[in-house]
């Protein structure tokens, strides 16, 4: 068959040239882009004439050259597509035009009008109606941010105090009433839930966006992508907003009253001090108003030192955030969980008249008619057992309510849940439900605290005042027995040093731990200079083993000043071999140490009803034995005498001291004159309480740790003094068991005068 070369298709063309010796030498998508270059020039756009496309291609390839600059061409280019990526790039960075206001009349009234701004724009938070507690609340708010002063709101718990707290925080920014607020929480961890919350109303209250299109809008731009807030434009201007998981900087647009406004969060416990914020105009910004949510757990309000510790930093660092001769305004709802707590002290006006602390209650009074509530409380009881709901007592309410209701008066009537008749109904629900806890949580009147031992035992308040005003370190005139204690633990070393007269009257000289923390309350778990970071390039018993060599040279070759100006030194000192993988490291220490003569490891043994008593011990040779302590008789591998002693009975007769009242024999002491120097010894002395439990036709008392403490490492090591006074000959007038023979040393000289006056008498 002839072929046309004058008329081929592409596909026959690219066939015809391939098909030379050369191989292939055009493919069809080649072909293509020649076609395209060259148009109706070499063919009718269907099919190709060869004699025109050959002499194209050599026409192309004849053609001359434009002489350039490669490297010029290649930047521009290089500049050509970043100009255009720019372009793109500030396109999608640009919020473009801010929407209208939506109801600026709307805007307008809630700007000096704080109950307004939560009814208009947080209808669904604040759906139910005020009582006259909230307008008193909103009112007092409403003065610290819009005219300063410090104010304690205590609310009962559900009343709504957080959302009030949140709602302020976003009613001072919004209308520039203040460019810096702080929020600051029991917790770093609650402090951020509550950002996290003022976050969410920013971008997803569409009310908020409709009124304030100036905050709003520039926020939903960022698609919750905090990554784009540095890069944010409005008319080719940066926005300086920001978007952090502890802070929010709202974004800076002409003629915004929030423009740069900052809310910060922080716990109360953390880093507060030198709070700022620098400007992109380079202006420093201070806070100007400190929102405080119940700035206190359930722990903390526990604790003495931890209440008197916060207290201190409300005082100082929060109170002082706003900068040198400037005042801050506050605002502190919070709720009261013990008597003398950190709000329990912040709302008595007496103790704090400057933060005009405030009270409410849900019950005002409580209903008269006790006997019919009483009834009310049983039906209640069998609702909850048979139908495991309230149905037949919310049938009974309402067949008697009024004279259930009598005498009643409640601060919220409109507070009680769907399966409740009233608000007075839903109070003694939970008044029946926990009484204890109604009262502090609700009514902010906490009930006295009843401990879960008895009443022979002093509280931590009480202990902390048994002072004798001697210095630390200052041994009283009737002592002659110094004795010590470390008790070891993973991070620290906690060690004790007490002074005792010969009927164990005793007196606390100083204590402390290992690393020394710098500050009056710690514990373990927020330690922050351990033994690990003192012994550094060591393992964890080798930081013990440093530890004990630097604590025992410290204090067991320091004397100690008795006011007659003796000079006494500690006559033994036990080391707690109990603790976790320590034991071997401390019999390791004890026996090459320069004072082996003094130390002895001690282990602290639980004797309970059941177990065998260490009066009942059947003493074998070499054993030496004393107040329920013994020292047995060692060998092998551990060939070093160590101690072990009742830590029960221990526990019982050094709390039997603690309450001996001061002045009389056998009466244990602190030294100082300051209760707040001894907070923290005080709770570790009364973390623990006892159990009366009876077996074998014994009781016993049974010590455990109180379920709100956590640590009592200073108890073991009084206790451990105490043992320690035991075997150095000191005993308690009155005790069955016989002291322990303290045996005195004698001078080789001695023995031989005393060996030569024998002799001579036989002669």
């Amino acid at each position: 068959m002839a072929i046309d070369v004058r008329n081929l298709k592409p596909a026959d063309l690219a066939r015809l040239l391939n098909s030379t010796p050369l191989g292939t030498v055009l493919d069809e998508r080649q072909l293509y882009r020649h076609r395209m270059r060259a148009g109706f020039r070499i063919g009718d756009g269907r099919r190709v004439d060869l004699f025109r496309y050959v002499a194209w291609l050599a026409d192309q390839r004849h053609a001359p050259r434009k002489t350039s600059d490669p490297t010029a061409e290649y930047e521009a280019l290089k500049e050509r597509a970043a100009a255009r990526n720019r372009a793109l790039s500030e396109a999608g960075r640009d919020i473009g035009e801010l929407p209208a206001v939506v109801d600026p009349q709307r805007k307008a009234a809630a700007e000096r009008d704080f109950r307004f701004f939560c009814q208009a724009y947080f209808p669904m938070t604040f759906y139910l109606g005020w009582s006259p507690d909230h307008l008193k609340v909103i009112a007092r708010i409403e003065q610290a941010v819009l005219h300063g002063g410090l104010f304690a709101l205590a609310m009962p718990r559900g009343s709504g105090k957080t959302s009030i707290a949140e709602c302020a925080c976003l009613w001072a920014v919004l209308y520039g009433h203040r460019q810096f607020v702080c929020l600051i929480g029991a917790s770093e961890v609650h402090a951020v839930e509550m950002l996290d919350s003022i976050k969410m109303e920013l971008d997803g209250n569409d009310l908020l966006e409709a009124d304030f299109p100036e905050v709003v809008h520039p926020i939903r731009c960022l698609d919750g992508i905090a990554n784009r807030c540095s890069g944010q434009l409005y008319k080719g201007e940066r926005t300086h907003i920001g978007w952090t998981a502890d802070e929010v900087v709202l974004p800076t647009i002409p003629g915004s009253k929030a423009s740069g406004a900052i809310i910060k969060v922080a716990g109360i416990t953390g880093r507060i001090r030198g709070m700022k914020y620098k400007r992109a105009d380079g202006q420093t910004v201070r806070p100007s108003l400190v929102v405080l949510d119940d700035p206190q757990t359930d722990e903390s309000a526990r604790s003495l030192s931890q209440c008197a510790t916060r207290e201190r930093i409300l005082a100082g660092a929060v109170l002082g955030l706003a900068g040198p001769a400037k005042k801050i305004s506050g605002i502190m709802p919070c709720t009261v969980i013990r008597p003398g707590d950190m709000a329990d002290n912040i709302l008595d006006r007496d103790k704090h008249p400057e933060w005009n602390g405030e009270r409410t209650r849900m019950v005002y009074s409580f209903p008269t008619n006790e006997k019919l509530w009483a009834k009310y409380a049983e039906v209640r009881a069998d609702s909850l057992r048979i139908h495991g709901d309230l149905r037949e007592a919310t049938a009974f309410y309402e067949a008697n309510r009024e004279a259930l209701d009598e005498g009643a008066v409640v601060a919220w009537p409109e507070r009680f849940n769907h399966d409740e008749a009233s608000a007075i109904q839903h109070a003694m629900n939970l008044k029946l439900q926990d009484e204890a806890a109604f009262f502090a949580e609700y009514q902010n009147e906490p009930l006295p605290e009843k401990g879960v031992e008895d009443e022979e035992l002093l509280t931590a308040d009480q202990v902390a005042q048994k002072l004798n005003g001697y210095r630390a370190g200052e041994v009283p005139l009737g002592a002659d027995h110094l004795t010590m204690f470390i008790d070891v633990q993973g991070k620290l070393l906690f060690w004790l040093v007490a002074a005792w007269a010969d009927d164990f009257t005793g007196y606390v000289l100083d204590y402390g731990s290992y690393p020394d923390q710098k500050r009056r309350y710690f514990t373990l778990r927020d330690a922050t200079r351990t033994l690990q970071l003192a012994a550094k390039g060591v393992g964890l018993e080798g930081a013990i083993y440093a530890g004990l060599e630097a604590v025992t040279n410290d204090l067991l070759g320091r004397e100690w000043r008795r006011e007659d100006g003796a000079h006494l030194k500690v006559e033994r000192c036990l080391i707690d071999a109990n603790w976790g993988t320590s034991t071997d490291v401390v019999y390791q220490f004890c026996r090459p140490s320069q004072h082996a003569a003094v130390l002895i490891p001690s282990h602290g043994r639980f004797v309970g009803a059941s177990s065998v008593p260490f009066s009942e011990y059947r003493r074998k040779r070499g054993d030496r034995v004393g107040l329920n302590w013994r020292i047995p008789s060692v060998h092998g591998r551990r060939a070093i005498r160590h101690v072990l002693f009742d830590s029960n009975y221990w526990k019982s007769f050094i709390h039997a001291r603690l309450v001996v009242a001061m002045g009389d024999r056998g009466c244990l002491s602190l030294f100082g004159r300051d209760p707040e120097a001894h907070r923290l010894l005080a709770e570790h002395l009364t973390s623990e309480y006892r159990v009366k439990t009876e077996g074998r036709g014994r009781v016993v008392d049974e010590w455990k740790l109180r379920p709100e403490a956590s640590e009592n490492h200073w108890l073991d090591c009084l206790v451990g003094c105490a043992v320690a006074a035991s075997m150095q000959g000191v005993v308690l007038p009155g005790t069955d068991a016989k002291a322990a023979v303290k045996r005195e040393r004698v001078r080789l000289s001695e023995l031989q005068r005393h060996a030569y006056r024998q002799a001579g008498s036989k002669r």
